[in-house]
């Protein structure tokens, strides 16, 4: 029974730091991916620049370095009036190729809404009552129903996203009636950690808010 315990014990200690690590290494080959991607690109263009490129991406880390510095420096340039016309040209330019105009604007509404500082998505948690009545799970409020769906409710709707346990990058949409939902007072940190570890980390108690009933 010792030996269980112990077992246990350092898997505790164990098991967080293994899928942190593991986490950060498929972000980091997403990152390097990308890199060599583009030398691949750069190696086809200016095939003389060949051996040059092919002893930067032997560099350990290297990738993931200059794609977050690309990524910096985009932020930089359309930071002001210049990067925001030019920004705008891009967009219009995407905007005329067939196909690519449904994808690119379809994730371009997405991105915009998710990391805008002033939207609404993924701001607040609540619970509702899923898959059926009288079960409840947690959720997180992406926005109100517009448009051709909303005329199509019998009442005030809110949108919500319902993640999966315990991985809440998959989940489920749902419009569920405001007066359904119940809104917690816990931070979104906190509701996704409690997701996340299948009711095991109980978030602290706080002052209940108000939305729904």
């Amino acid at each position: 029974m010792r030996l269980k315990n112990l077992f246990m014990a350092g898997l505790l200690v164990w098991l967080p730091l293994t899928i942190t690590i593991w986490v950060l290494w498929q972000l980091l080959s997403v990152f390097d991916g990308i890199f060599r991607a583009l030398v691949g690109a750069l190696s086809a263009v200016a095939p003389s620049s060949a051996p040059a490129l092919d002893r930067l991406v032997s560099i350990p880390g290297v990738g993931v370095v200059l794609v977050l510095a690309a990524i910096v420096l985009t932020g930089l340039l359309v930071a002001n009036i210049v990067g925001q016309w030019w920004l705008a040209r891009w967009d219009g330019l995407m905007a005329r190729i067939p196909i690519v105009k449904s994808i690119y604007s379809s994730v371009k509404q997405v991105s915009d809404t998710l990391f805008s500082s002033s939207g609404q998505a993924f701001r607040q948690a609540v619970m509702v009552q899923y898959p059926r009545a009288g079960s409840w799970t947690i959720a997180f409020v992406t926005g109100s129903p517009a448009g051709e769906v909303a005329a199509h409710l019998p009442s005030e709707h809110i949108s919500v996203y319902v993640p999966t346990t315990p991985n809440p990058t998959s989940g489920f949409f749902l419009m569920v009636p405001r007066a359904e939902v119940v809104a917690l007072a816990m931070s979104v940190d906190e509701a996704l950690k409690y997701v996340i570890s299948m009711g095991v980390v109980a978030p602290h108690i706080h002052t209940p808010a108000t939305t729904g009933h």
